[in-house]
């Protein structure tokens, strides 16, 4: 009986085993020269491979001596086992003969469904499978009486035209589901509806409330104009921007134009008040012209720094360098900057190419105090550190920047840390700032990472007691 492992209740004695699967013998075979046992088909696939030996003493074998052993195979039949499915719970025991015959009642034999649907379960799971899953069984519909396959019965179930079912719109209706289309289409109050005007679904009870407030459905303008049909949701912009009965605001009202007439009317308004209404148009100008001055003022002191650092970034610095060297004593300006909240207000300035003893051969940089929002407060003259950097663009993970810097204490006598007066501006020669001509030379410059896709960065900070900054 092949085709799967005996579980023996006691190990089988050494002579009931094949040497070479080490399992108890199936069909016995004796060499007869020799008196070696094996299991016949062991002994076959051994002798398969030309080796013509027995596996035991390695003497030569004769096919014509090799003989089954039914003695033999008696005793083994004969010994004592358990049910190969007593790991799942069958408690059968009895001889290995018997098992053959005990399998056709074991519950935890896998057989095949006798229906031949294809699926093979447990003889125990048998009934249960036969009554609700298998796909062949037969089954009875309750409500028209047909019979199907289980199978089929599974497509029919939901779907027959005989079974009581309630309407799909829960208006509380019961029926049969062949009905069921007629009822949603001209009987049930819950179906839907579409809206002849909009176009839109409503449940069918509740369409004639929606008339009320449909976007469009067609109202009269309410200036008698007489344009017939105009949709709900356009009677508005009709009213504004078509109605000719409309009464409308002089299109100047926005300059101070306080006359009102028929949409019609407004033409001969506009001529007869031309003068009037350009007099209005200019005053109109003037304010929104000191209101933009003002504004952009004011953008401008929002955009400032406040924390006394500025970082300057110089663009294009190839062309503005080459500019330089054109125009002697070129200088370019930065945005300003305040020290701190309340604080002086300072400006820096570069020459690409130099000034004074660095003019050709350096680039030069500079700071000026400029007329501030807080000069009326701030002690005079301004006297704190300055630092001026030029700042190494290198990548910080692949070498350290060398920023190039420089500090100095304001010189308290100088005129250009004094308080500004407020008719200075950045360009007044006498405000040229304090500084280093000779900052960085234009050969240093080219050196690292000073600039770096045609720009510079130019740092300068302030170093303002904390006393102050609160």
């Amino acid at each position: 009986m092949p085709g799967f492992d005996y579980k023996f209740l006691e190990k089988p004695k050494r002579r009931f085993q094949c040497p070479l699967c080490s399992k108890a013998m199936r069909e016995p075979v004796q060499v007869s020269t020799c008196g070696h046992r094996f299991c016949d088909t062991c002994l076959q696939e051994f002798l398969s491979e030309g080796v013509f030996k027995c596996p035991e003493d390695q003497l030569p074998l004769d096919y014509a001596k090799i003989y089954p052993d039914p003695e033999l195979e008696q005793q083994i039949l004969a010994l004592p086992i358990r049910c190969i499915h007593s790991e799942e719970g069958c408690r059968w025991t009895g001889q290995m003969k018997q098992l053959q015959g005990h399998f056709s009642t074991c519950a935890f034999n896998v057989i095949p469904c006798p229906n031949r649907c294809s699926v093979k379960l447990t003889r125990r799971d048998l009934p249960d499978h036969l009554q609700h899953d298998c796909p062949k069984r037969k089954v009875k519909c309750e409500f028209c009486g047909s019979e199907f396959t289980g199978e089929a019965y599974e497509n029919h179930q939901g779907v027959c035209p005989q079974e009581s079912v309630y309407c799909e719109n829960k208006c509380g209706a019961r029926m049969m589901r062949r009905l069921l289309t007629q009822h949603g289409m001209a009987e049930c109050p819950k179906r839907t509806q579409p809206c002849k005007y909009c176009g839109k679904e409503f449940v069918f009870d509740t369409i004639q409330n929606h008339q009320y407030h449909c976007p469009r459905f067609p109202v009269q303008c309410p200036n008698q104009c007489g344009t017939p049909n105009i949709a709900r949701e356009d009677l508005a912009n009709h009213v504004k921007d078509n109605c000719g009965s409309a009464l409308v605001l002089c299109p100047f009202k926005d300059a101070g134009c306080k006359h009102r007439c028929p949409k019609l009317a407004v033409g001969r308004h506009l001529e007869d008040t031309t003068k009037s209404h350009l007099t209005m148009m200019c005053n109109l100008v003037g304010r929104q012209r000191q209101e933009i001055l003002e504004l952009r003022r004011e953008m401008e002191e929002l955009s400032i720094s406040h924390d006394g650092v500025l970082i300057w970034k110089l663009n294009d610095y190839s062309r503005k360098l080459q500019e330089a060297k054109l125009r002697s004593n070129h200088e370019f300006f930065s945005p300003p900057f305040y020290t701190h909240r309340y604080g002086y207000k300072l400006q820096v300035s570069a020459f690409l190419n130099g000034n004074g003893s660095g003019e050709g051969s350096h680039l030069s940089v500079y700071i000026r105090v400029l007329p501030g929002e807080y000069d009326s407060l701030l002690e005079w003259p301004f006297s704190y550190k300055v630092t001026f950097s030029i700042l190494d663009q290198s990548d910080p993970s692949l070498s350290k920047p060398q920023h190039i810097t420089e500090t100095f204490n304001p010189d308290p006598n100088w005129k250009n840390f004094q308080k500004p007066c407020s008719s200075r501006n950045s360009l007044d020669e006498s405000t040229l700032g304090f500084g280093y001509p000779k900052f960085i030379s234009h050969e240093e410059i080219k050196k690292r990472n000073y600039i770096r896709d045609n720009c510079i960065f130019i740092k300068a900070s302030i170093e303002i007691p904390q006393k102050i900054m609160a």
